[in-house]
């Protein structure tokens, strides 16, 4: 059954710049989909290399865009990504054709790439990758889309092929990496939590099984308290009420007994340090009554 599956694929012919780690899974992938690839990288060696998968490698990045209807960008930086997409010959190949950009970058060089692109006839897509290069290709990887809807209609059955869940955002060059940037912070607050506990729980000698079993217990609370935060900052409804799980007092109370460990044990306080400017924040401007919602007043600078 796969093998007539894969008899009626259509090809798609696909420029790729780039042939790093996360390049290299990208191209593997769309080979393995039954898509024409040509490739370019700096260190001609890495493209070379994908030709044994069936890539066909290109000297110029202008050569791997002449006979491709997309062309996917996956480089270091969006700065070693503008020195080939601006190269007049380069601009001249992507002229009629999709480019999709999945170069990690801000919402603002998203746009501006995308501003460049409409204003040289390319349609474009900025695009974020939710996964490391070893769940490219699979069921559940999620690649955000934003820019040219059309483009991505037509063309779904690739990103299909890329990461199962891949989905369009809107039409806001920079909605996906704003959501990249969103969804990273959540991934690093946790991992920058763990790293706190788990230093505490080795000062303070308790094993790491121990510490895992009792989080599972508590992680119910954990998921409730988040999903209320996110629903009380989106209503504005950051005032303490009935509802509060906790005020801003309350769990300032509780983080000082962090603070205490972290000062008693000489563990690193630079985590702690950040939490606490922002319940002093909101305590020194009369907030230490309402709900922890309130904080969220204070991650604007400006």
């Amino acid at each position: 059954m796969a093998s007539q599956i894969s008899e009626f694929k259509s090809m798609t012919a696909i420029g790729f710049f780039g042939a790093g780690r996360m390049g290299t899974a990208l191209v593997r992938t769309l080979l393995k989909n039954g898509h024409d690839v040509h490739v370019w990288n700096r260190t001609a060696e890495k493209a070379q290399a994908l030709g044994a998968f069936g890539a066909q490698p290109q000297p110029t990045p202008e050569a791997a865009s002449a006979r491709a209807e997309i062309v996917i960008v996956n480089l270091l930086d969006y700065d070693a990504s503008d020195a080939q997409l601006r190269r007049p010959e380069v601009a001249s190949a992507l002229q009629g054709k999709l480019l999709v950009q999945l170069t990690s970058g801000s919402p603002k060089t998203a746009r501006d790439t995308g501003a460049w692109a409409a204003a040289e006839g390319i349609a474009y897509l900025d695009g974020a990758i939710m996964a490391t290069p070893n769940f490219i290709g699979e069921p559940d990887t999620l690649i955000l889309y934003s820019g040219s809807r059309t483009a991505y209609r037509k063309y779904e059955t690739v990103f299909a092929a890329l990461g199962g869940k891949s989905a369009f955002v809107n039409e806001d060059f920079g909605a996906a990496s704003a959501l990249d940037s969103a969804l990273l912070s959540q991934m690093w607050g946790t991992l920058f939590g763990t790293l706190q506990a788990l230093a505490v729980i080795e000062a303070e000698d308790i094993d790491a099984e121990t510490y895992a079993a009792y989080l599972r217990l508590v992680q119910p609370v954990i998921d409730l308290a988040e999903q209320d935060l996110m629903r009380r900052v989106r209503d504005g409804r950051d005032g303490g009420d009935a509802e509060t799980f906790a005020t801003i007092a309350a769990h300032n109370a509780a983080f000082q007994h962090l603070k205490h460990i972290n000062a008693e044990r000489g563990l690193n306080p630079t985590i702690a340090d950040a939490f606490g400017t922002l319940f002093a924040a909101a305590i020194q401007n009369g907030h230490a009554e309402d709900d922890f919602a309130a904080l969220a007043r204070f991650m604007v600078t400006r």
